[in-house]
């Protein structure tokens, strides 16, 4: 038996009203406690990195303008460095390059990530096995060790070099996952009509394949940009980044310079570094979040209540 639903139409002289674009997303996230979270904490972040001197009235926060190992005081809400730094104001404008180096590399590393996994699994053939086997050989090297070798032989560890490390470093996982999708849809009705009806591959890809990927993208990139947050803080702080930036990473690099743990200096250490977990907690949940949205088979059941 076949169920019909009346849709009921606007009054005479009146629009139809419309469906705001990410409408159906936003719902999505605000009833999700998980992505909730993840959303808030990155809200946060952002807002602090795009607007750093609200919160700190320190113009220069790497310059030496205090006594050194200041106690933590209503002037200096974390004390200052061993060199005279505030703490607070660097790890406000630290979150600037922080933020943009998981954004930038886990957006550049997902876009690699579609166009080897997508093109390997809708080409076939020949071009399936040698993107296959690029993305094989890159999965089964250690990725860390890989990157310090990278950033170690790629010259002064600027934020170009870090970026473009991170990229060619990150991307094989996400690629491996977006062709195991696209292969189950090369042979749907719906591409084959695309196909029949003689459109090209490139608008078959972008137009027909890639929209029904796009959950599975959105996890791709929020998983790149949580390599890019662990990974780029572990290289600053082995000193393979560049010491004069303002960046976590940079921050734990000086802190473990100075002896800071040892020299009562010890926030200088754990700020950064719950900086750096609790940005990497916010994609982690965002990427959770996704996965329950986008997989029902993942979301927790709720229990019901006994009468």
């Amino acid at each position: 038996m076949t169920t019909t639903t009346a849709v009921t139409a606007p009054p005479p002289g009146r629009a139809a009203p419309r469906v705001r674009a990410g409408a159906g997303l936003w719902r999505a996230i605000r009833g999700n406690r998980k992505a909730l979270t993840g959303t808030a904490i990155l809200f946060v972040f952002t807002v602090v990195a795009a607007f750093p001197g609200l919160f700190t009235t320190v113009d220069h926060p790497d310059e030496a303008a205090f006594a050194p190992r200041l106690d933590p005081s209503t002037a200096h809400l974390l004390g200052t460095t061993a060199l005279g730094q505030d703490i607070y104001s660097q790890l406000v404008y630290g979150t600037r390059e922080s933020l943009v180096i998981a954004v930038v590399a886990g957006a550049l590393a997902t876009v690699l990530s579609v166009i080897i996994g997508v093109s390997a699994a809708y080409l076939g053939g020949i071009a399936d096995d040698l993107l296959s086997l690029l993305t094989n050989v890159v999965l089964v090297i250690p990725a860390f060790p890989l990157v310090i070798i990278l950033a170690k032989y790629s010259g002064k560890g600027s934020l170009t070099v870090i970026l473009t490390v991170l990229v060619l470093t990150g991307w094989s996982y996400g690629a491996n996952q977006l062709r195991a999708q696209a292969l189950s849809l090369r042979n749907r009705d719906f591409l084959e009509s695309a196909r029949v009806r003689g459109e090209r591959r490139s608008y078959i890809i972008v137009r027909e394949v890639l929209p029904t990927m796009t959950s599975l993208i959105v996890a791709n990139f929020l998983g790149a940009a949580l390599y890019a947050v662990l990974s780029a803080a572990g290289l600053q702080f082995l000193g393979l980044g560049d010491p004069n930036s303002q960046s976590w990473g940079t921050m734990l690099y000086w802190a473990q310079n100075q002896q800071a743990l040892q020299t009562g200096t010890a926030l200088w250490s754990i700020a950064p570094g719950l900086c750096v977990a609790l940005l990497g907690v916010a994609f982690a949940l965002v990427n959770y979040a996704f996965d329950e949205i986008g997989n029902p088979a993942l979301r927790p059941v709720k229990r019901r209540r006994r009468d």
